[in-house]
């Protein structure tokens, strides 16, 4: 258990953004086309509870895209983790208790059930001090669909599952912005003060974080008239993301600091546009972040190489690996890409992977069952 102290800084966001999140019907974040937040010592009133327990999902994501190495993220769907979270009168008030924690592979033996040291209960416990939650306490169990170190924003899964979970228990007070913040708290402790999973894991979409200081960002809208299909090749093979970043370049050159910025300003032009050839030539086009990467995966590279002589409009790392991404705008095309990215994972690297064809994520975290009061 872990006990939520009531001193927490609320946070002010000007009146001109109208967006919800209440996502209790699986209803879309309605975004400004850009927002950001500024600290501000508040004193709120504590919300009742509108739910005695709900369940929430957020998805799988993929950071980085290619240039975009801690500012581009994207949610992907169909798979991601699950919360399920009860006004629970054994818990002291005021704190949350992690109860049971099950899942894909050794998720239960791997992750604690100290709410301070576990991604899950570090997100709720900070949306709980936002809240400033202090009269009921909460019980929290936590369902792993994602690997651990996989590459597939794991963490922010976690993270943004319970924040989600926690706000829309007492009613869906605080708007994405704040949740994003309470999952970067969670990613600070565990693997770095970074956004590029945690923000589309709670909005959904494509994201551009413009700005960490203060926290500001940027929905992109892919047109809902265009197909896009992400390939996600995951090996037998671990990659925490403390040990990928350790591995990456103090300082890089002018030259390769010039390339990756334009191949990043063109990937979120594609983006706008709906240009899958023109998303994939960007994706496939870091020269800093892969090329330091590429090397701790076994097979990487000819599975990059693989991927685009089977048709893929591109390939790259997804955020700190070892998963493979590539991008296609057909559905069978991308099994059949997935097929060459998982044999030349084998033949390359010794490793055993598993293919899987996914679309875009655009709601992000939300709720998928409640319990009223």
């Amino acid at each position: 258990m872990a006990i939520c102290h009531h001193h927490q800084p609320s946070f002010i966001i000007p009146s001109s953004f109208p967006f919800t999140t209440n996502l209790s019907n699986k209803s879309q974040l309605h975004l400004p086309s850009s927002f950001r937040c500024n600290l501000s010592v508040t004193t709120n009133l504590e919300p009742e509870p509108v739910y005695t327990a709900v369940k929430s999902f957020a998805p799988a994501t993929v950071a980085n895209l290619g240039p975009g190495f801690d500012f581009l993220g994207c949610a992907v769907d169909g798979i991601g983790d699950y919360v399920t979270l009860k006004i629970d009168p054994q818990v002291h008030p005021g704190e949350v208790s992690i109860t049971e924690i099950t899942g894909t592979g050794n998720s239960a033996n791997k992750l604690s059930k100290n709410p301070i040291w576990n991604c899950a209960g570090i997100a709720a416990i900070s949306v709980m001090k936002m809240l400033n939650i202090r009269s009921v306490g909460l019980s929290l169990s936590l369902e792993k669909g994602l690997p651990l170190g996989s590459g597939l924003g794991s963490s922010a899964a976690s993270a943004a599952a319970a924040a989600i979970a926690v706000n829309e228990i007492f009613g869906g007070k605080l708007p994405a912005l704040d949740l994003v913040l309470a999952g970067l708290e969670s990613e600070a402790k565990v693997s770095g003060y970074h956004a590029d999973n945690i923000a589309p894991a709670i909005m959904g979409g494509f994201v551009l974080v413009r700005s960490y200081d203060p926290l500001e960002l940027i929905p992109l809208q892919f047109p809902v008239d265009k197909n896009l299909y992400f390939v996600l090749v995951n090996p037998e093979f671990e990659a925490p993301t403390k040990k990928m970043r350790a591995a990456l370049p103090k300082e890089i050159t002018m030259s390769h600091h010039v390339w990756n910025s334009s191949q990043a300003g063109a990937l979120v032009a594609a983006v706008l546009q709906g240009d899958l050839k023109g998303f994939g030539k960007a994706l496939s086009s870091d020269k800093i972040v892969e090329p330091r990467r590429a090397p701790l995966i076994p097979g990487m590279d000819a599975v990059k190489k693989a991927a685009l002589e089977a048709g893929a409009y591109g390939c790259t790392i997804s955020g700190a690996g070892p998963t493979a991404v590539a991008v296609t705008d057909n559905e069978e095309k991308g099994r059949e890409i997935g097929e060459k990215m998982v044999e030349a994972f084998m033949a390359e690297g010794n490793l055993k992977a598993v293919a899987m064809v996914k679309q875009l994520d655009r709601v992000g975290a939300r709720l998928v069952s409640s319990i009223s009061r």
